[in-house]
């Protein structure tokens, strides 16, 4: 959520960077900023009543003292009249309230000063990219075909028991999920991250805290009976741990790390691009969160982009680096970087991993602060990213390491797996 300090000294600023979001952000500026006065004025006529109250309360008990009882009932009517005034004026500034954060709520972050602006995916700024593109053996398959030869993941398993894009993972196909996700969590714990076993629900205010709600309400799960979402991402449980705090200085930056299953609708997807495990319903991923200190989230941004880029060189998975244009940027975050791999028998670019600096704008809606060394409260910066997420990287690997006899593990791997090979 925006600052409302922000937006009214830069209300300008504001309108010329939304519209690199494709958002028209004036009207609901302008909205905001009105709402935010008459909070203001509202609010200064209920303490100017409240001091008055305190005042007759403190002259009637002096009056009965004197003996002057007319007067003292003469005020008590008074201060009667005033007390249904108050709550009337209490009823408008929460009402006020109410009305100004459901508008502050329709603001999406503020792009940064790097974002470029585009409309889709087909704006994203190219900035790195590395490794050659494998050639693959004449009579290559896509992955969803390999994990039918090496019985390594049933999709009509899992479409019989729960529904497509859930799949059954089994016998090198599922030491290879685990294998993967304990790879990244040793790769993160040794660059310095804490882990975490988050929750798989989250209740409305955690969904709130993050941005998820209500952006991307259609999106997730939703366990009716007990008012709980299914979480589409650790980010959520784990930025969440940090709502409703001040932090000390020194804290800071704060490392986490998290393997979680994942849940998402994915409404409205379909065609070519779904297959096998280009788009599930349910997914592993472990994912990196920091709490920074607002001076360094940039650094640390380039740091976290630094990271998936070692972890992929490991992998030995041709990558490159987008940095997302405007159209393409989420809701919550002011600058993303997508990492992407090499299918080689798709033909095509995988997403697997988006990097993201959410500067305050989910601190402030969860109200995550910190004190500085000269006792100032301001709020902290938050981070994530995806290091990795499991689908599109497993798909890549089948396809990739490929060869006429079978698939090859990357040497990183084989510790994890026990196995060299799939065949």
């Amino acid at each position: 959520m925006l600052q409302l300090d922000f937006l009214r000294r830069n209300k300008e600023l504001a309108v010329q960077r939304l519209a690199v979001k494709n958002f028209e952000a004036t009207r609901l500026i302008d909205e905001v900023i009105e709402l935010d006065q008459s909070r203001k004025n509202t609010q200064k006529e209920l303490d100017d009543m409240l001091a008055k109250a305190n005042r007759l309360a403190k002259e009637i008990g002096q009056l009965y003292k004197n003996g002057q009882h007319e007067k003292a009932e003469e005020s008590k009517i008074a201060s009667t009249r005033l007390k249904q005034e108050t709550k009337e004026r209490e009823r408008q500034l929460a009402e006020t309230i109410t009305r100004l954060n459901e508008k502050l709520i329709e603001l999406p972050n503020i792009p940064h000063a790097l974002v470029p602006p585009g409309k889709s995916d087909a704006d994203n700024e190219l900035v790195f990219e590395e490794g050659e593109l494998p050639e693959l053996p004449e009579k290559s398959l896509p992955h969803w075909e390999l994990a039918s030869k090496y019985k390594i993941i049933d999709f009509e398993l899992g479409s019989k028991v729960t529904g497509a894009g859930f799949p059954f993972y089994r016998g090198k196909g599922a030491r290879l999920q685990r294998a993967l996700i304990n790879f990244f969590l040793d790769e993160a714990i040794a660059a310095g991250y804490l882990e975490y076993q988050p929750p798989l629900l989250i209740n409305e205010a955690s969904g709130y805290g993050t941005g998820q709600l209500p952006d991307k309400e259609g999106q997730m799960y939703f366990v009716g009976e007990d008012n709980l979402y299914l979480i589409p991402t650790a980010e959520v449980p784990i930025t969440n741990i940090y709502r409703d705090s001040i932090l000390k200085e020194t804290e800071l930056p704060i490392k986490n790390v998290a393997y979680s299953n994942c849940f998402r609708r994915e409404a409205g997807s379909y065609g070519k691009e779904v297959r096998g495990l280009n788009r599930l319903h349910q997914f592993d991923k472990v994912e990196i969160v920091q709490v920074q200190h607002p001076d360094k989230s940039y650094e640390t941004l380039e740091l976290m982009k630094d990271y998936v880029s070692g972890l992929l060189r490991k992998l030995e998975l041709p990558f490159r680096i987008l940095r997302l244009c405007g159209g393409d940027l989420s809701f919550t975050s002011a600058l993303t970087y997508d990492f992407e791999v090499y299918s080689a028998a798709q033909k095509r670019w995988l997403e697997v991993s988006s990097v993201s600096n959410f500067e305050a704008f989910q601190t402030n809606r969860m109200k995550l602060r910190f004190k500085n060394a000269d006792g100032k409260i301001q709020l902290a910066h938050t981070l994530n990213g995806s290091a990795l997420a499991l689908p599109r990287i497993v798909a890549a690997l089948l396809e990739n390491k490929q060869d006429e006899n079978g698939i090859v593990i990357p040497k990183a791997l084989q510790p994890y797996t026990g196995f060299t090979r799939i065949d």
